[in-house]
């Protein structure tokens, strides 16, 4: 169980104030690692630090606004795990998305995971080693209606994870990325208050249930520890099978 463990380490989780990110970042805190947890309001992400701190591991706030992200504050941070989970989403019929809109969304999602992760990277590749996990979506492999914007900065993504994995391959640097399913987390919390919708969606999943945060937590540390050295440019779905379905 070594090849799991994350003792030693310093993972770096945006978006960790609550929901997805803050289970991920309390999951890799339970396997050994230091925490430098971000959000865009240091207020918010206390209860996250309390509980990382509660494990035992160290852990530090930092306010970083993920659509501009500053990059001379990441680059002075050493770094050995990066999650890129920090992202929005706004369901908008496509003929009524503004460029404001688009921009919001590609900025956070896309272009602002794109710059933290060069910031911290530069880094990982002078010590030749760390392990960058991107938060893809099922609309990174699938069409959603009213979710344009949203789909194209994480198929972006995607196709962002492979080539860095390509090119940081032979320097120490994995790359990899988890395609969460249905969650139900505060943010998306009301699209589930449409029972009708949940009943149909929930439907559609071969395992009967939405996705909770502790189901991401196994597959960001195997992608975070040694166990998986040998792997980078993957996606993995979480999604109780939904993909494998359709």
């Amino acid at each position: 169980m070594d090849l799991f463990s994350l003792h030693g380490k310093t993972a770096l989780v945006t978006g960790a104030s609550r929901g997805l990110g803050a289970a991920m970042a309390l999951g890799l805190a339970r396997a050994g690692a230091d925490l430098v947890v971000t959000a865009r309001s240091l207020e918010a992400l206390s209860p996250t630090v309390d509980a990382i701190e509660a494990t035992g591991r160290k852990a530090r706030a930092l306010a970083l606004d993920q659509s501009a992200p500053d990059l001379s504050a990441l680059e002075a941070l050493q770094v050995d795990i990066l999650v890129n989970n920090a992202g929005v989403e706004e369901v908008r019929a496509s003929v009524e998305v503004t460029e404001a809109l688009w921009d919001k969304i590609l900025d956070t999602n896309l272009k602002g995971a794109f710059f933290t992760t060069q910031a911290l990277a530069k880094g990982m590749l002078a010590r030749g080693r760390g392990s960058v996990i991107n938060l893809c979506s099922l609309t990174s492999f699938v069409g959603v209606p009213t979710a344009v914007p949203y789909g194209s900065s994480k198929s972006g993504l995607l196709g962002m994870t492979r080539a860095l994995a390509t090119e940081w391959a032979g320097q120490g640097v994995r790359v990899n990325a988890i395609a969460p399913g249905y969650f139900r987390t505060d943010l998306t919390e009301v699209f589930y208050q449409d029972q009708a919708w949940a009943d149909a969606m929930q439907a559609k999943i071969p395992q009967r249930r939405f996705g909770e945060g502790q189901d991401l937590v196994g597959a960001v540390v195997f992608l975070a520890s040694d166990a998986s050295a040998y792997i980078t440019g993957q996606c993995i779905g979480i999604d109780g099978g939904y993909l494998a379905a359709i």
